[in-house]
């Protein structure tokens, strides 16, 4: 058993990756406890499911309309600078935020533009981040090194939205914007003592053409897109995260220390799932393994829905996410794998666009949904929604069911784009 879990840590071994590692844990803290400052704040000022959808939908226009153009600049650049800048960017919006959340100045419009700009700077962060890792760590202990980094995700968002409650109840709400602020220069710390001499990457194409190049080669490659699409698909019919405040007053009677372990209890299952998966290997066929993932946690979505007891709650949202996470380490495993180092960046950057804006897009029309048929309501039919798309991709998505997890990195998505960038023969 020692063994094991040695082989589990083993990426950690690998000191630029430990350091990139230790530094996004602590800036996910903070981010965590800052969805929970700003969904408890929007919703004590407004009291509508709707607007608390809002703040989703203006986190999420940047996210879908800037991450690709962030994908295609991390291919171009050095990804250990672009990341510097972003991290500092973000760190002086939220510092920004938490000023004004002190001060008082908490009108709805101000939330809206801070959430969109915070927004539109992860999108250039996230594809850049991605891409990053492969470069820390040898090919064999990519997967290793994934997998990890969503154990690192689910700690935090375990710890970060209960000390985030804690801070509201017992400090205030700005003392959590504050946190998330400061956790930023974290990571930033942790760029700047890496050691080694990372390679920016050296394209035969940019601009526009090589956007349109990753546009190409993710098209070429069906299980990336099919795994994309299915992803997006769940969280956007089955999204809990925009509904939680409205659970723990009006549903389950909770406050907002009730609402931090609502937010916690997600990730608490998905240590559980993320550990499981540390330590089994890949299985044969990760595609359909996804799929009936996919359906249970619809199904347990569905079921929270229905519960009306607090701790009920609380394990159901845990199963969601322990499956949450054996779903999210391996489709980030498949990805990897399955692109080369000169695409990372922008393969990365459309699957935050599906990833990232698809919960967002979820909680909009989960808070719209759930102003027409209440939130019981909106928590069944989304759970029932993911359900019948991910059974339908028998027939939609059948890359799914057929990959048994080879290597993909050097097939016909790049030959594909080669055949229709080359120069075309003029005429004599």
């Amino acid at each position: 058993m020692r063994g094991s879990w040695t082989e589990a840590l083993a990426a950690l071994r690998f000191r630029d990756f430990r350091l990139l590692w230790v530094g996004q844990f602590v800036s996910m803290l903070g981010s965590q406890m800052q969805t929970v400052a700003l969904s408890w704040l929007v919703y004590d000022l407004t009291g509508s499911p709707a607007q608390l959808g809002g703040i989703a939908l203006a986190r999420a226009i940047p996210t879908i309309v800037l991450s690709l153009f962030g994908g295609t600049l991390a291919d171009q650049v050095d990804r250990r600078k672009l990341l510097l800048v972003t991290q500092s960017t973000a760190a002086l919006l939220l510092g920004v935020l938490a000023a004004c959340v002190t001060l008082g100045w908490t009108a709805l419009p101000l939330l809206y533009l801070l959430a969109f700009a915070s927004a539109a700077a992860m999108s250039f962060d996230s594809p850049a981040r991605q891409a990053l890792v492969p470069a820390l760590v040898p090919r064999e202990r990519l997967a290793n090194a994934l997998t990890l980094n969503v154990l690192a995700w689910d700690v935090a968002a375990v710890v970060g939205p209960a000390l985030g409650g804690l801070v509201i109840a017992r400090v205030s709400v700005a003392a959590a914007f504050w946190a998330d602020a400061l956790s930023y220069l974290a990571v930033v710390a942790a760029l700047l003592a890496m050691r080694r001499d990372i390679p920016a990457p050296r394209p035969e194409r940019r601009g526009w053409h090589a956007f349109l190049d990753g546009l190409t080669f993710v098209r070429w490659r069906p299980i990336l897109w099919q795994l994309m699409l299915l992803d997006f698909f769940a969280v956007v019919l089955a999204s809990t995260t925009g509904l939680l405040p409205v659970f723990a007053r009006d549903v389950l009677g909770v406050g907002p220390d009730g609402l931090g372990l609502l937010f916690a209890a997600p990730s608490v299952g998905a240590i559980v799932g993320a550990a499981l998966f540390a330590l089994v290997p890949v299985p044969r066929r990760p595609g359909r393994v996804v799929v009936w993932v996919v359906v249970g946690y619809g199904v347990a979505l569905a079921a929270f829905g229905v519960s009306r007891w607090f701790w009920p709650s609380l394990a159901l949202l845990a199963v969601s996410g322990g499956l949450d996470a054996v779903s999210m380490a391996l489709r980030h495993t498949v990805r990897q794998l399955a692109t080369p180092d000169a695409y990372r960046g922008r393969v990365g950057a459309l699957a935050s666009v599906f990833s990232a804006g698809g919960p967002r897009l979820g909680q909009f029309q989960a808070g719209v949904l759930a102003s027409l048929v209440g939130p019981a309501g909106a928590m069944v039919l989304g759970g029932v929604g993911c359900v019948a798309v991910a059974l339908a991709s028998r027939w939609w998505g059948p890359e799914l069911w057929r990959y048994t997890g080879e290597e993909l990195a050097e097939v016909a998505g790049e030959e594909r784009i080669r055949e229709r960038t080359a120069p075309q023969p003029t005429a004599e």
